[in-house]
């Protein structure tokens, strides 16, 4: 949240936010949210039965605003998309999905998983949202090196460092019209088409 916020202010990203909605009444991003003077509101997932009410309180209180992207930035819950927002609602997991991702996938849960399996490469991947956890087409992704001494926190960090490059960069490719939906597969116009070098 604060990361995008702080894109926007400095003239990196061309966008503006119209509100920020938390399932938590005590999330940091709608403090930060008031704070930049962007409306911030709580539906708390608590206060509902099952997925579906929760997100028609979602949807009732988004159809006062004029959106064209739904950013989920460390919203845990899940958010159907429907009909409204199909196609233009983004994701970060801090993996490369479809490893370690999924139900019961977020935060150092995640990291802790990676360090368990021995794996050498983890990273971050932004996503186009779907009505299943981590589930969408994927529009970005970098690789983070796994270290011998990484811990929980260390590994955490890098991947965050890339989440907040590479998150204000899908938003610019979407935005400029540069993302073109083809079955689960996203083309980027202009990405060279040879595969890039890992971003360790």
């Amino acid at each position: 949240m604060q990361n995008i916020i702080d894109e926007i202010a400095a003239g990196r990203l061309s966008a503006e936010i119209a509100v920020a909605i938390s399932s938590r009444e005590d999330a940091k991003g709608l403090q930060r949210a008031r704070e930049a003077n962007i409306p911030a509101h709580a539906v708390p997932r608590r206060h509902f039965a099952d997925t579906d009410s929760f997100n028609d309180a979602i949807h009732e209180r988004l159809k006062s605003y004029d959106i064209d992207l739904v950013i989920l930035a460390g919203f845990l819950s899940l958010f159907q998309p429907r009909a409204r927002f199909l196609n233009r609602v983004m994701n970060v997991h801090p993996a490369l999905i479809p490893a370690f991702c999924g139900p019961g996938f977020y935060g150092e849960k995640v990291h802790r998983a990676v360090l368990e399996s021995g794996v050498k490469i983890s990273g971050c991947t932004i996503h186009f949202a779907d009505d299943q956890y981590d589930h969408g087409p994927i529009i970005l992704q970098t690789a983070v090196a796994v270290h011998d001494n990484d811990t929980i926190d260390s590994l955490a960090a890098r991947i965050s460092k890339a989440e907040r490059r590479l998150y204000p960069e899908a938003i610019r490719l979407w935005s400029s019209g540069r993302l073109h939906l083809e079955g689960r597969r996203v083309r980027i116009d202009g990405m060279p088409t040879t595969p890039q070098s890992p971003d360790i």
